[in-house]
């Protein structure tokens, strides 16, 4: 629809023809109303009013020469003494389109000259006064001030306008900034969910069928419980990545189930099952917000899973406590002397990392004297 209404629009050549047409035909009926002057009109007053007209072609380029030629023209004429016609009708589509174009102090500029020079030519060749001054002068002034401010007023609508459409433009370009950057946030968030909850359960499954496999034919016991851990371990993953992609195809719902700091068994029972002595303590006064409490969850999660990954050690700590407006997250190995190797490496550091801090949070990870740490502090509350 606005493509139509812009081709409907009238062409700026066709409209500038139509103005110096009018502009032409006007005064060639005001001097061949043959009021005034020494002689009578004749071919070449006539030509000059069609030139008078012609000079609106080139009003959009030229305003302030059009201007210019528009009121020296004005004074040949009257200088070759042809019949009056006024000074605003010549000059008012001239001083229209310089104000049009912004050119308001050479508009007034040129509507004061003509006043002046007009009036001070006729009082000097002994015309009254009272009838100059008192009653024509009135409406030359008023016809020319309102060309002049209806070429401003269409300026500055205009104006307007185009700086409507650039705000509405900057405005759009935002929303369209802050729906990829959504989009993008959305992405990652998914990305690190997947990542979390899929190589934990893969460093889960591997370790077990190694155990499975070990068990097999000497403790059909061990083997069974490996088994069925590794059953549980998927299964629980297919639920995630369902959760996962019924979230992507109804982005709108809420997911059917949120991780909790109070379902940390899974994550620990795959540790105790790795052989490491597992201590979990969670001291938590209130309801922590969903967000919070699913990156604290996977934070642990993916802290786990590290250590089950590339730990020496036999024990793991587990804590998660709340201090005032903030949640404190530490996974601890406190029972090897030298870090997990290659702990420090691939994304699960990173994404952890950038878990805590979409929440205006952080997160430090590295070496201690009894093993290694992984801390993240949470704000509860929405940075101000």
């Amino acid at each position: 629809m606005a493509g139509q209404s812009t081709q409907r629009r009238v062409r700026p050549w066709v409209a500038d023809v139509l103005l110096g047409a009018g502009v032409a035909v006007t005064v060639s009926i005001v001097i061949t109303a043959n009021e005034g002057g020494r002689h009578g009109p004749d071919h070449l007053a006539y030509l000059w009013a069609v030139g008078l007209g012609a000079l609106m072609l080139a009003r959009r380029r030229y305003p302030v020469v059009v201007l210019a030629v528009s009121v020296l023209g004005l004074f040949a004429y009257y200088a070759a003494g042809y019949p009056a016609i006024g000074l605003a009708v010549p000059v008012a589509a001239a001083l229209f389109s310089a104000a049009e174009h912004g050119r308001i102090a050479a508009s007034v500029a040129a509507a004061v000259l003509v006043i002046v020079v007009s009036v001070v030519f006729r009082l000097a060749e002994g015309q009254d006064f009272s009838f100059v001054v008192g009653y024509e002068l009135a409406g030359h002034v008023l016809l020319m001030g309102a060309a002049i401010a209806l070429g401003d007023s269409l300026r500055s609508r205009r104006a307007a306008q185009a700086d409507a459409r650039r705000i509405a433009e900057l405005t759009e370009a935002r929303y369209r900034q802050e729906a990829q950057s959504r989009l993008r946030d959305e992405r990652m968030a998914i990305a690190r969910d997947l990542h979390d909850s899929l190589g934990h359960t893969t460093s889960v499954i591997a370790l077990h069928a190694d155990v499975a496999q070990e068990a097999l034919g000497r403790d059909e016991a061990a083997a069974r419980s490996a088994l069925e851990l590794i059953r549980s371990t998927a299964r629980r993953s297919m639920d995630d990545l369902r959760r996962t992609v019924t979230l992507l195809r109804s982005p709108g719902d809420p997911p059917r189930t949120v991780v909790s700091l109070t379902n940390l068994d899974a994550v620990t029972r795959a540790a105790s099952a790795a052989g490491f002595d597992v201590d979990v303590r969670v001291a938590v006064d209130t309801p922590l917000p969903a967000p919070v409490e699913a990156a604290a969850f996977r934070i642990v999660q993916e802290a786990v899973t590290n250590v089950v990954r590339h730990s020496a050690g036999s024990r793991v700590e587990i804590r998660a406590e709340q201090h005032d407006d903030q949640l404190t997250v530490t996974v601890s190995d406190t029972g090897s002397e030298r870090p997990p190797v290659g702990a420090g490496f691939g994304h699960g550091i990173a994404g952890m990392r950038e878990r805590a801090e979409s929440l205006g949070g952080t997160l430090t990870a590295g070496h201690r004297q009894t093993g290694f740490e992984v801390r993240a502090m949470l704000p509860l509350r929405e940075p101000t």
